[in-house]
């Protein structure tokens, strides 16, 4: 079992940056991989970015260019730095951790609202 726990999240301008953090329980290094998935009301989830263990990274073609995922494999943490907000980026954010692929586990989500 691995637990996620996010956090900051909140209330931004258009325009602004927000940095969020997910510290996760277990190893994240031996994971597959590591991602952020974002939901709005009334929208399926979908993937904003995603860091693989070797190394490479895929991002949701709306946040390219915004959104940067990062990890620092010795705190077990994953970030996601998002700059130039826009209030379509309003939405609940999820971490997922793939230890496997197939096998994953989501933290609670956190909140992040852009407003116009």
């Amino acid at each position: 079992q691995v637990q996620l726990v996010e956090s900051g999240g909140g209330l931004v301008e258009a325009g602004g940056s927000l940095r969020l953090a997910c510290a996760a329980s277990g190893n994240i290094h031996r994971f597959n991989a590591m991602g952020w998935y974002r939901q709005a009301p009334g929208n399926q989830r979908e993937l904003v970015a995603r860091s693989l263990t070797g190394g490479s990274t895929n991002y949701a073609d709306s946040v390219k260019g915004r959104f940067t995922i990062s990890r620092d494999n010795a705190k077990n943490t994953v970030y996601l730095q998002m700059s130039s907000l826009k209030p379509e980026d309003t939405a609940v954010y999820y971490c997922n951790a793939e230890v496997v692929v197939g096998y994953y586990f989501w933290g609670q989500g956190t909140q992040v609202t852009v407003s116009s």
